[in-house]
C-alpha cells in the first residue's frame, strides 16, 4: 500500500518536477555501447544496465536534467572527447523528441514543463575539457553547455580539486579569468569536485550565482567532495545553490573508509576506481561479498538536506543525484525513479510544499535565469577575453592541461 506522503510527493512533482543537476548517462552510453542507442534504447527499461531511462525518469517526476558531458581528466584528448559527449546528448534529443526537449535558458525549462517534456541541459564536468583555452570555453557554451565544473578529481593548471594535492592554492590568475568569462557568457560556475580553497576563491570572484551540481554537506559527512558550512553560509549573498548528491561514499560517514578500501581493490585489479564496465563491476561485487558495504538510505540524504537548509536556507538547495556516475546508490534511491521517496521523507520531516517546490524546481530555474541576467549586463561592458594561461600565470599552457 502506498503511503499518503508518497502520494503527496508524486502530486507535488507533477506540478514542480525535479531539476536534477548531474546525470552521467552520456558517459555510461560511451563506456557500455560506444553510443549505440539501438543497443541501449532508453525509451524502454534499461534497469539491467543503467540507472536512467525515459520510463523511470517519468516515474521519478523528473522535469529537467543537466546531462553531464564528462570525460576523464587523464585523457590527452579531453576536448574532442567532450565534443563526442555533447554529440551523444544531441543524438538523444533527436531520437526522443516527444520526451526530451533541448533547453538553453530558464525560459526553455519552463516551456518544457508546460509541454510535459523533460528539459535537457548540459554541464561539462571538469576544466580539463577546455584545455586552458577561453575560446574553447566559449565554444562549449555555443554548443549548449550551461555549466562547467571547474575541476574533476584531479587539479587543472589553474584550479585545485578536492581530491588532489594542493596546487595553486585555489584559483590562479587564469582560473579567476575563467570564472569571469563564464559569468560573461552566462555559463554557471559549478563548484562540485573543487577544493574548499577553490570554492572560496570562486565566490570572491564571481558576479553571478554559482552552483554545486552534485555535492552534499561536509558538516554531516566529512568527505572533501562535500561543502563546508562556511561556504554554504555564503550562498545567500551569492544567490547560488547546492544540489545534494546521493552517492553513498559522500553522504554516509561509514562508507568513506569502505570506499577507500574498495577503490584500492579496483586499482589492484587494473581498473580505474571509477570504472563501471561489466568487468569492473564484477570486481566491485566480489569485494562487496567479502566486505559488506555500509548502506545509505533515503534518510541519510534527507539528513544532509536538513542541515544544508539550516545553514544556507531553502532558497539555495537543489538535487543532483549523480546517477550513472556511481557504482552504488542509497536504498530507496536506486535509480531515477526514486525521487518521490526523498520528497516523501522530507514531507514526513515537516518540509512544506512551497519549500519542496523550491528544492525540486524553482531554485534551479531562478539560478540559471540570474546567470543569464548577469551575462546580459556584462556583455554591454566588455567583450570576450583573449587572456592566456601563459600571460596570466606564466606557465606553459600545453604542459599544464592535466594539472
Amino acid at each position: 500500500m502506498t503511503s499518503p506522503s508518497l502520494e503527496e510527493a508524486r502530486e507535488l512533482l507533477r506540478e514542480f518536477p525535479v531539476v536534477d543537476g548531474h546525470n552521467d548517462l552520456p558517459w555510461a552510453l560511451r563506456e557500455q555501447v560506444r553510443y549505440d542507442l539501438d543497443v541501449r534504447d532508453i525509451a524502454t527499461h534499461q534497469s539491467a544496465h543503467l540507472h536512467t531511462d525515459i520510463p523511470r525518469l517519468r516515474e521519478g517526476g523528473v522535469g529537467a536534467q543537466y546531462w553531464s558531458v564528462y570525460v576523464r581528466s587523464d585523457r590527452p584528448d579531453a576536448v574532442p572527447a567532450t565534443l563526442e559527449q555533447i554529440d551523444c546528448v544531441r543524438q538523444l534529443l533527436a531520437r526522443y523528441p516527444q520526451d526530451l526537449r533541448p533547453a538553453l535558458t530558464a525560459a526553455d525549462m519552463e516551456a518544457a514543463r508546460g509541454e510535459g517534456r523533460i528539459a535537457s541541459l548540459m554541464g561539462a564536468e571538469g576544466g580539463h575539457s577546455i584545455a586552458n583555452s577561453l575560446g574553447t570555453l566559449r565554444g562549449l557554451y555555443a554548443l549548449g553547455v550551461r555549466y562547467m565544473t571547474l575541476t574533476h578529481n584531479d587539479n587543472v593548471a589553474w584550479a585545485d580539486s578536492a581530491t588532489d594535492k594542493p596546487g595553486v592554492g585555489g584559483l590562479s590568475a587564469f582560473g579567476r579569468e575563467v570564472v569571469r568569462e563564464m559569468n560573461r557568457e552566462g555559463m554557471l560556475v559549478d563548484l562540485s569536485h573543487v577544493a574548499a580553497s577553490t570554492m572560496r576563491d570562486a565566490l570572491d570572484v564571481t558576479s553571478a550565482p554559482v552552483i554545486f551540481s552534485h555535492s552534499s554537506s561536509r558538516g554531516v559527512c566529512d568527505h572533501p567532495r562535500n561543502i563546508p558550512d562556511d561556504v554554504l553560509e555564503r550562498l545567500p549573498a551569492n544567490g547560488g545553490m547546492a544540489m545534494v548528491t546521493f552517492v553513498p561514499k559522500f553522504v554516509l560517514q561509514a562508507a568513506v573508509d569502505w570506499t577507500s578500501a574498495a577503490d584500492e581493490n579496483m586499482r589492484a585489479h587494473g581498473f580505474h576506481h571509477l570504472a563501471t564496465t561489466p568487468e569492473a563491476m564484477k570486481v566491485h561485487r566480489a569485494f562487496e561479498e567479502r566486505n559488506p558495504r555500509p548502506v545509505a538510505t533515503v534518510s541519510t540524504v534527507a539528513d544532509h538536506l536538513d542541515h544544508m537548509r539550516e545553514v544556507a536556507g531553502i532558497d539555495h538547495l537543489g538535487i543532483g543525484g549523480d546517477y550513472d556516475g556511481t557504482a552504488f546508490t542509497p536504498d530507496g534511491l536506486n535509480d531515477v525513479s526514486g525521487y518521490p521517496n526523498l520528497i516523501a521523507q522530507l514531507l514526513d520531516r515537516g518540509w512544506s510544499k512551497p519549500d519542496l517546490a523550491k528544492l525540486t524546481w524553482q531554485n534551479a530555474v531562478r539560478v540559471l535565469g540570474a546567470a543569464e541576467d548577469v551575462a546580459r549586463g556584462l556583455q554591454t561592458t566588455r567583450g570576450p577575453s583573449n587572456a592566456t594561461i601563459e600571460s596570466l600565470d606564466g606557465i606553459d599552457g600545453i604542459d599544464g592541461i592535466d594539472g
